[in-house]
């Protein structure tokens, strides 16, 4: 099995090793022995983050959300920008490294199972072809936070069998979205996928409509303007949307205190955080768990 890197995690990123025992018991069981994870995480602004592997005995698929970074694969060197898919599979030794000047913000999910070659065929992955310009898409993004979210769990094997069918929903969503060009990328004035999957990428702490504005190359009142053109809605408002469907799950699949969870969407404070879910939803957070137990 394929070592994630030991690379020290930057704020707001996050890494998740399979345990080994777990990944046996993945190996054997019904449900996850043709596809299951071995690893996977979330890096930030990964400056100085690289790897360099002679051998690689699993599957990996790297989703650019932000930022730059470079592949070398037989001596062909790659660049890769946002809205790329690394997928790099069993037995293709590499390298590869975040930007010094703009370093990437990347998802990653380390794979194996006998169903693999499967995926990778039905992926349409060319030979040696191992960037495919996808472009950034709010449900790729949405796909991989719901990954992530057994690192709120006991990491018991149900936990990783949920992950692995995840993981299979999402590379069959991939097969539906084709490579896009630059210029596709650029052809509005607001990209909403790219909004939205910043959005989603950040669900767990603060995110400043500045940062949003300058994403899309907008000043802050003309990104507000537009936004709300295109949506009938406030960024503000769907992101806190975004958030309290977090917490709902949080709530549903997880023993975590209120204030935990709290914590876990970005609110410091949880009596505001209680407030904020009750405006919403119209009833407590606590209330809300207790219904959904009683109607389970």
């Amino acid at each position: 099995m394929s070592k994630p890197s030991q690379w020290p995690l930057p704020p707001e990123s996050f890494r998740v090793v399979v345990p080994l025992k777990q990944v046996e018991k993945l190996k054997k069981h019904a449900l996850s022995t043709g596809l299951y994870t071995t690893g996977l995480g979330y890096y930030k602004k990964a400056k100085g983050h690289e790897m360099l592997r002679n051998i690689h005995d699993d599957n990996l698929l790297i989703y650019c959300l932000h930022g730059k970074g470079e592949l070398r694969v037989d001596n062909t060197t790659t660049q890769i920008t946002a809205g790329d898919l690394v997928l790099l599979p069993k037995g293709v030794s590499h390298y590869y490294k975040a930007s010094g000047d703009q370093p990437w913000t990347i998802y990653w999910v380390h794979f194996s199972g006998s169903d693999c070659e499967s995926f990778l065929d039905y992926l349409a992955i060319e030979k040696q072809r191992y960037v495919i310009p996808l472009g950034i898409h709010s449900r790729l993004v949405t796909s991989f936070e719901y990954l992530l979210e057994c690192r709120q769990t006991n990491y018991d094997t149900a936990s990783f069998i949920n992950v692995a069918n995840l993981l299979r929903q999402m590379l069959s969503h991939i097969a539906l979205l084709g490579p896009i060009s630059k210029r596709q990328r650029a052809k509005h004035q607001l990209d909403l996928e790219l909004v939205h999957s910043l959005m989603e990428a950040s669900v767990h702490e603060k995110l400043e409509l500045e940062t949003l504005a300058r994403e899309v190359n907008l000043s802050k009142f003309h990104f507000i303007k537009k936004y709300r053109e295109l949506t009938g809605s406030t960024p503000v408002n769907h992101f806190i949307h975004l958030k309290i469907i977090r917490a709902c799950d949080l709530l549903d699949i997880t023993n975590k205190s209120i204030k935990e969870i709290s914590y876990a969407i970005g609110y410091e404070d949880a009596y505001y955080f209680s407030r904020i879910f009750k405006k919403v939803m119209g009833t407590s957070p606590s209330q809300y768990r207790n219904t959904s137990v009683r109607q389970g």
